[in-house]
């Protein structure tokens, strides 16, 4: 973990933000930013803060030299718990009140550094090179 940051009491419904979480984990801060840019959800304005606020955790203290940018640096963790609810009452038939819960979220956000992508060499096994020489034989 290289940083994380958090939105906590966020007047929205947590299944809603998650829905736009799924988008974002595992991309770039860049690539995030762009997604959050173009996307209509009300979610995405603050989960946008939330991740550039990460980043900008990153790089605070740093010298311009040791800066990170944003293209390697990656979305790690990214959740939205339910907080508390708003509790409210609406006018109901025959004289009653029916509850009204305001969904309240906290969204957490995990910034890590993109790692290296090692070459990966593929062996054939010996099953592999027998059923090569069936199929060759037809």
């Amino acid at each position: 973990m290289l940083s994380k940051a958090e939105a906590k009491y966020i007047r929205m419904s947590p299944t809603k933000v998650r829905l736009v979480l799924g988008l974002v984990k595992g991309k770039t801060v860049e690539k995030a930013n762009f997604i959050l840019d173009s996307m209509n959800k009300r979610a995405a304005r603050p989960i946008k803060k939330v991740v550039n606020s990460a980043f900008s955790n990153v790089n605070q203290g740093k010298t311009q030299q040791e800066k990170v940018l944003s293209k390697d640096v990656v979305i790690s963790k990214a959740k939205a718990d339910g907080g508390p609810f708003l509790q409210r009452y609406r006018a109901a038939t025959m004289g009653r009140a029916t509850p009204v819960r305001h969904r309240t979220v906290h969204i957490y956000v995990e910034l890590d550094k993109i790692a290296e992508k090692k070459k990966k060499v593929r062996k054939t096994s010996d099953k592999a090179k027998k059923t090569n020489k069936k199929s060759g034989e037809k």
